[in-house]
């Protein structure tokens, strides 16, 4: 089958279109002929050599698909050969074919095609898990995000409107983004190279904070994150793209309750995985049969410029996710 072989780690450069062994689906997972597929931050992290995939998953790139089920496992049952399914998967994504455990795929809505499907398991599973399993975000509470034109974000935004739509939604973002983001639906958008957003958060909340943060830069929004939480607020750490290394107030958290998480989807285990997916399916899956909402997609690439469509993400010049067609 023809992928996105990496040559050796580094720059964009170092993924070139080749061949690779078609993978055979296991007994509990499907094959799937992959129609589309999307760019997300770890599969630049995995590049540059920093986020190894785990054990017994394939090395190519690629964390979520769409496409038809080309054949099943011995323990399948679920799936039909030719089934339009979603699926999220622990790499191999940047290719013909990807396997996923069958648990793991969803059945795409008749109103939805190959590419927006592409976009919907790593970025709004991840999203829907940490801000609401996880953060326990409730209506008429108050959302921190960070990364205002991002593929995460985004979808975080749509989906606090249509889940909590009395949630007051704070969100970070570029100065050219500021009018994008704003109309999705953030009721305050911070242009961080202007202002601190600690500084908006206080003013704007009068001192009561946020009760959730959704955070992906990590160390060098540790502490204005710290001084931005309510009493008993949530701080979900799902990315380090500005350091590792933070001073914590221990005071402060102890005095205001506070909790930090930090939360990673790929690694966790088959079970796990299939439980989130469950209620995602429960919950979210139906906004999108009803077109509430909708996956944002900012550009469509063939496979083949998978080293283009890592430069727009790094550049930043993103709004929604990219998504490359095979």
């Amino acid at each position: 089958m023809k992928a996105i072989n990496l040559e050796k780690f580094g720059s964009p450069e170092v993924m070139v279109y080749g061949e690779a062994a078609r993978p055979v689906a296991g007994p509990d997972q499907v094959l799937i002929k992959v129609a589309a597929t999307s760019v997300n931050r770890p599969d630049i992290v995995q590049r540059q050599g920093n986020y190894a995939p785990p054990e017994g998953e394939s090395p190519i790139l690629g964390l979520e698909v769409a496409g038809t089920v080309e054949s099943m496992g011995a323990n399948v049952s679920n799936w039909c050969r030719g089934d339009r399914v979603m699926a999220l998967i622990g790499g191999g994504g940047y290719a013909e074919y990807a396997l996923a455990h069958q648990h793991h795929a969803m059945a795409i809505p008749d109103n939805m095609g190959f590419e927006a499907a592409a976009c919907v398991c790593e970025t709004y599973i991840t999203a829907y898990l940490n801000v609401f399993m996880l953060g326990g975000l409730q209506d008429s509470q108050r959302v921190l995000l960070h990364g205002g034109g991002g593929g995460v974000n985004t979808a975080a935004i749509q989906l606090c409107r249509a889940l909590v739509p009395e949630t007051e939604i704070f969100v970070t973002a570029s100065t050219r983004k500021l009018d994008r983001v704003a109309a999705l639906g953030a009721h305050r958008v911070i242009d961080y190279t202007q202002e601190d957003f600690a500084e908006v958060i206080r003013e704007s909340t009068h001192r009561q904070g946020v009760n959730v943060i959704l955070d992906h830069i990590g160390a060098a929004y540790f502490e204005r994150n710290m001084k931005s939480l309510s009493v008993s607020g949530t701080l979900m750490l799902i990315g380090v793209m500005g350091g590792v290394r933070a001073e914590v107030n221990l005071a402060l958290a102890m005095v205001k309750r506070q909790t930090i998480m930090g939360s990673v989807l790929r690694s966790r285990s088959i079970a796990e995985k299939t439980g989130i997916m469950d209620a995602f399916t429960r919950t979210v899956i139906p906004l999108m049969v009803r077109g509430e909402v909708v996956p944002l997609i900012s550009e469509v690439l063939p496979l083949q410029e998978a080293a283009r469509a890592h430069q727009v993400m790094e550049s930043g010049g993103h709004f929604g996710k990219i998504v490359l067609i095979v």
